[in-house]
């Protein structure tokens, strides 16, 4: 609500550089291991990563730029390390934007539930938190006159102590053959191959088509499916579906 009252369409949070809701360079300190790495990386300790986000700052040549921090002091020493300390600040205590229910409410869940918000929407947040449960948070508002949809993300960054949760491989595949025997026309899936990266994973898969008319639509379908049903029941950023056909499956004419 800040950016969009104060009309800055920059936002440095937690390690990102977040330009009109992409995520334009940076890393998230909510993907840290430990609480001091995460701390470490929203304030740009890493000197590699304080050159990347300085120079993506730079070339926005935006007008303004929201920090957001825990503290006055925190917030400085963001702005110091990305060359910006000489710039005016107009400085945003959070109790003039947030009421004391709102920041109980908003401290509760942080310690119970374990959850943080980005301000980027779930889609542009999902390509860096692949494996991450990410929801969406909409809400609207009204700004001189005219109604404002605000969307943020909602994760559990991986220092949370409410524990991790793994996928593995075999259900992963199980998932791509299941898809793959849903699409008509396929009449057999195999040789499920999952590529695992820190930003998503590859999958590569071979299936047996039953019919020989529209070939590469059947294909394209199959894709389509996989990609869906990783995508909504695991939370995994699918980085492309690599469809092979060896055979055609003919039968009684």
């Amino acid at each position: 609500m800040v950016a969009v009252d104060k009309g800055t369409e920059a936002i440095i949070d937690d390690g990102l550089l977040i330009y009109r809701g992409r995520i334009v360079a940076g890393r998230s300190a909510k993907r840290e291991a430990t609480r001091t790495a995460a701390v470490r990386r929203a304030i740009f300790d890493d000197p590699e990563h304080r050159s990347q986000v300085a120079q993506a700052v730079a070339s926005l040549n935006a007008d303004s730029v929201l920090v957001l921090g825990t503290s006055r002091h925190m917030v400085e020493r963001i702005l110091t390390a990305l060359g910006l300390e000489d710039i005016p600040i107009e400085w945003v205590p959070i109790e003039t934007v947030a009421s004391p229910d709102e920041r109980r409410l908003a401290q509760y869940i942080r310690q119970s539930e374990g959850k943080h918000v980005i301000p980027a929407p779930t889609m542009e947040v999902q390509k860096s938190f692949s494996g991450y449960l990410v929801d969406p948070l909409r809400f609207i508002f009204r700004r001189k006159g005219r109604q404002v949809e605000v969307e943020k993300s909602i994760v559990r960054p991986t220092y949370s102590s409410m524990g991790r949760f793994y996928i593995a491989d075999t259900v992963l595949s199980a998932i791509v053959v299941h898809a793959g025997h849903r699409v008509p026309g396929i009449a057999r899936v195999s040789r499920v191959m999952v590529q695992s990266s820190q930003d998503g994973i590859l999958i590569q898969v071979d299936v047996t088509p039953a019919v020989t008319r529209n070939l590469f639509s059947l294909l394209r379908q199959v894709q389509a499916e996989i990609r869906q049903d990783i995508e909504m029941m695991t939370s995994i950023n699918v980085l492309g579906v690599r469809v092979e056909t060896r055979r055609i499956l003919i039968g009684p004419s």
